[in-house]
């Protein structure tokens, strides 16, 4: 297993969103996040020979970290064909020998059906923009659905949601932890150049 800070020099090459739309609050995630989620998973045997799917994959930051580390298969899901172009773009760059199917489909209501031990990966929306409160909602209801095992990220101070949430559909939060997220400037919206924010991420157990 390689380290972590080398799995974020892999996926430093890892290019983001040529015309990201605010309404899907489409923001690259910083390699060095992906990379610990990623690391995180691997550790904790969810990522090796398993299927991992990336739900909102936008690039695919996070499936191509997961291809890295020798999963069964990998699934990368978005609703915008864009980025999924982007994203078979970065598998070439990347050089991972894993499988990685890109499907274009809604991450609330996707066409799959693993047929083995599944891990899902996401960084969903945050919820920001007005219209679009809850929608990591939708993101963790499909992990509830089809994985034994979900990490994802969310904006600051959503540990209460999480916590509830996974307890209604039958899940436990296992690890949780927070992480800094980049935001470049990319939006006529942003004021400064970019701005770190707070995230939090959580490993949730699905029975």
């Amino acid at each position: 297993m390689s380290t972590k800070s080398a799995l974020a020099q892999q996926l430093a090459v890892v290019a983001g969103f040529e015309n990201p739309r605010a309404k899907l609050e489409q923001y690259r995630t910083p390699p060095e996040l992906a990379a610990t989620l990623i690391h995180t998973a691997d550790l904790q045997g969810d990522i090796e020979d398993r299927i991992v799917i990336d739900l909102g994959t936008g690039t695919g930051m996070l499936a191509l970290g997961a291809a890295l580390r020798g999963p069964s298969v990998v699934v990368g899901l978005d609703l915008d064909p864009e980025p999924l172009r982007t994203a078979r773009e970065n598998h070439r760059k990347v050089g991972s020998a894993s499988d990685v199917a890109w499907v274009r489909a809604d991450a609330t209501e996707p066409p799959l059906c693993p047929g083995g031990p599944t891990t899902v990966v996401m960084n969903p929306p945050f919820g920001a923009q007005a219209g679009n409160e809850h929608a990591d909602r939708g993101f963790l209801a499909t992990a509830a659905d089809i994985a034994d095992v979900s990490y994802s990220i969310h904006n600051a101070d959503s540990e209460g949601f999480v916590r509830s949430f996974a307890a209604d559909e039958g899940g436990d939060v296992t690890h949780a932890f927070r992480a800094e997220f980049e935001l470049p400037r990319q939006f006529e919206f942003h004021e400064a150049d970019s701005a770190g924010i707070e995230a939090e991420v959580f490993r949730i157990e699905w029975r």
